[in-house]
């Protein structure tokens, strides 16, 4: 549920929107009300980390179209923000790209995920092999939500260009979406640290530097841009509201690709 939340108002942010209201679609073959209010649970706690408010839903009961146990959950926000404080804004060459760190996995790569977990041969209840809990709990700690911290930044300091949510495609393909036709962002992929979950994935799989970097956000879940004049600024500001930030690099030259230097750290 606050996966499902968090998809639609990280993606409302990055245009500077303030996320307003979030209504929900539960479809399932025969209603568990166990499971839906555990499920409605999760969209009441995500709307509440987003401070908008969950103004309705739907449920749907469709015997036939859903397997016993399955059910399907689908969601929409809207949000508001003045046409003169849309993003993204003009960007040159030298701003700095902040990352924001993620919560985990978040909610993209699960096929990924399935594949190297049944290749493994643990069970989802089996304790994880990198942290506390059980892998299950390491794999699926809910979708962090930046809402607050960057409607902070962007009232309180100036200098913020852009933002990128770094969802399914990883920084290789959500950062040219934000970037300009001129400009390149370089990132220095030294300056990651992974959490423990994406080293786990990327050893037990023997998944390649490049796939991990197209398929996962590695540590990474939302890009600010910022004059180079504001970097330490905004930095600042987004630490004291929680966020753990790390200098990646640089906007250069070039034609709206990501070029990485360096390696991750999958220490």
């Amino acid at each position: 549920g606050i996966d499902l939340v968090a998809m639609c108002v990280n993606d409302l942010i990055v245009q500077g929107a303030e996320p307003l209201f979030f209504l929900d679609y539960f479809a399932t073959g025969k209603l568990d009300n166990g499971v839906a209010q555990r499920v409605i649970a999760g969209i009441a706690g995500g709307c509440e980390q987003a401070e908008c408010a969950l103004t309705g839903g739907e449920t749907a009961e469709m015997p036939g179209m859903y397997a016993a146990g399955d059910y399907d959950l689908a969601g929409f926000s809207v949000g508001a923000v003045e046409r003169e404080d849309l993003l993204p804004k003009t960007m040159n060459a030298g701003d700095v790209l902040l990352g924001l760190a993620s919560s985990g996995v978040h909610s993209n790569g699960y096929s990924l995920v399935r594949r190297i977990v049944e290749r493994s041969g643990l069970e989802w209840d089996a304790q994880s092999p990198f942290e506390e809990g059980t892998l299950a709990q390491s794999l699926l700690r809910p979708t962090r939500i930046y809402v607050k911290s960057i409607l902070d930044g962007l009232a309180n300091s100036t200098g913020i260009r852009g933002l990128a949510h770094i969802t399914g495609g990883g920084l290789t393909e959500n950062l040219p979406r934000v970037l300009p036709k001129h400009l390149s962002a370089g990132i220095a992929l030294q300056h990651i640290t992974p959490p423990a979950v994406f080293s786990w994935l990327k050893t037990e799989g023997g998944v390649e530097d490049s796939e991990m970097l197209r398929t996962f956000n590695c540590g990474i879940g939302m890009v600010v841009i910022v004059a180079q004049e504001h970097c330490d600024a905004v930095s600042s500001r987004l630490q004291d509201c929680g966020e753990t930030v790390v200098e990646l690099g640089q906007l250069v030259d070039g034609d709206s690709s990501v070029r990485f230097e360096g390696r991750i750290n999958w220490s």
